[in-house]
């Protein structure tokens, strides 16, 4: 039984608790007075009576008893809420049943004073554990001292992350942001303490052992700044990855590191037009070779949000296009047809029937071997593969007009030194032939960072 838990129990022995006294507290708030009138008290005794037992039976059966309330949050508050609301009508059928039965007599109002105060209070006593669980976890202030250079998102994350876990022995001072608008400010606790020019003094005032910077969008003109600043008050920096290596968008302190060359040569940030992007797939036919991969399926998702008259998703991996296959399809854009393709890209007379079969106006090419130390012990697969399947693809596509066509090429293209970089070289050159050939929109798009 769930009330055999220790925990559980005391709150069911609170609640009870509460909800005798609330409402007496209710009737006497509504008088404005410190006793019940003679008149009230019988109607006030039932009242209690049904109260208790319905809204007891009601929390328990909504599982207010089986919630670990350390961690309670927006959900639990929800979840209190509803119970507690969802017991207030049920009270309200039973004492009006009663009521017209009985002569008792009650104010009405006493019903949602009532049911206020039960909100109150029951909240009250749940939140009050996480309050104080969060009280006993927050740093003893013995920790490495941090001051974060950035109060965004990624910063309050990190911040928040720092106060929950004492274990990891830092004490997080405040924040050190550009935002004037955030200056005097508190995020979870702590201080917006000024600018990054604020900086010097900041470290000598408040002893700072450590800078975080927490700006994985800012530019490297910016991110170079803090570093040589800090590298010059000679404290430790650490910093979060650019927004490029945060794939899911979540920020923890395992992905804090050292300050990279790639941190300072962050670029500005492009801003893709949307618009013209949809414009140009809106209402046309795509394919997709190696739809089933990293790149090609998310090129799947991105493409089907343009909402083209035809998708054609090709690869040979039977188990990866059955999987974007299903994902797409459960998106439910009717505007689209989805059609999957089991194919090699290295048999081109397939690759000409396929073309010739779907006639695509639009074609990405991300199909490829990409690992450099298997494709230098396997060159002959990279080489039919990036390079005789790239072919293949370039010549079907020019065969039937297509007007747009797009190679997924890597950085490691540049002056190739692998068997994989020279392959993908190789097919990046066939692209631009047949865009000098057909007059047509071919072109190659590197992947990765390329330094130099």
């Amino acid at each position: 039984m769930y009330l055999t838990n220790l925990r559980n129990r005391h709150f069911f022995l609170l609640d009870g608790l509460t909800l005798c006294l609330t409402p007496t507290l209710a009737i006497l708030l509504r008088l404005d007075r410190l006793d019940v009138p003679g008149d009230f008290l019988r109607g006030l005794l039932i009242y209690t009576a049904v109260a208790l037992v319905v809204r007891l039976i009601t929390f328990y059966q909504l599982g207010l008893y089986r919630r670990f309330w350390r961690y309670a949050s927006i959900d639990e508050l929800n979840q209190i809420a509803v119970a507690v609301f969802i017991s207030s009508l049920f009270v309200w059928l039973v004492v009006t049943a009663v009521r017209a039965l009985l002569p008792v007599a009650l104010p009405r109002s006493v019903f949602v004073i009532d049911t206020l105060l039960v909100l109150l209070f029951v909240g009250g006593s749940r939140f009050s554990v996480r309050l104080g669980a969060q009280r006993r976890k927050r740093p003893n202030g013995h920790g490495r001292r941090i001051l974060v250079v950035g109060a965004g998102d990624a910063g309050s994350m990190i911040a928040r992350e720092i106060l929950h876990n004492p274990q990891l022995n830092l004490t997080p001072v405040g924040f050190v942001d550009d935002d004037v608008h955030k200056h005097h400010m508190q995020i979870y606790g702590l201080p917006v303490l000024g600018g990054q020019e604020d900086l010097p003094a900041l470290v000598d005032k408040y002893q700072i052992d450590r800078v975080i910077i927490a700006m994985p969008t800012a530019p490297g003109q910016v991110i170079r700044q803090v570093a040589t600043l800090c590298e010059k008050l000679e404290v430790e920096t650490k910093i979060l990855p650019g927004m490029y290596e945060l794939v899911d968008g979540t920020v923890t302190v395992k992905q804090l590191r050292d300050v990279a060359i790639e941190d300072l040569l962050r670029r500005n940030p492009i801003q893709t037009d949307t618009a013209a992007v949809r414009e140009l797939i809106a209402g046309r036919r795509v394919l997709i070779t190696g739809g089933g991969g990293s790149i090609g399926s998310e090129l799947c998702r991105q493409v089907l949000r343009c909402q083209p008259k035809e998708l054609v998703v090709l690869g040979h991996g039977e188990n990866s296009i059955f999987e974007i296959h299903n994902e797409l399809r459960r998106l439910d854009r009717p505007e689209t047809k989805i059609t999957a393709v089991i194919a090699d890209v290295r048999f081109a007379e397939q690759m000409e029937a396929i073309f010739e079969q779907y006639r695509p106006e639009i074609v990405f090419h991300t199909a490829a071997h990409k690992h450099v130390p298997l494709m230098e012990l396997n060159p002959a697969e990279a080489i039919t593969n990036n390079v005789l399947g790239t072919r293949n693809v370039v010549r079907a596509a020019t065969a039937v007009g297509v007007a747009h066509f797009v190679m997924i090429s890597t950085d490691k293209a540049v002056n190739p030194t692998s068997v994989m970089g020279a392959s993908k070289r190789t097919g990046e050159l066939l692209v631009h032939q047949a865009a000098r050939q057909s007059g047509q929109a071919f072109v190659a798009v590197r992947f990765g960072n390329v330094l130099g």
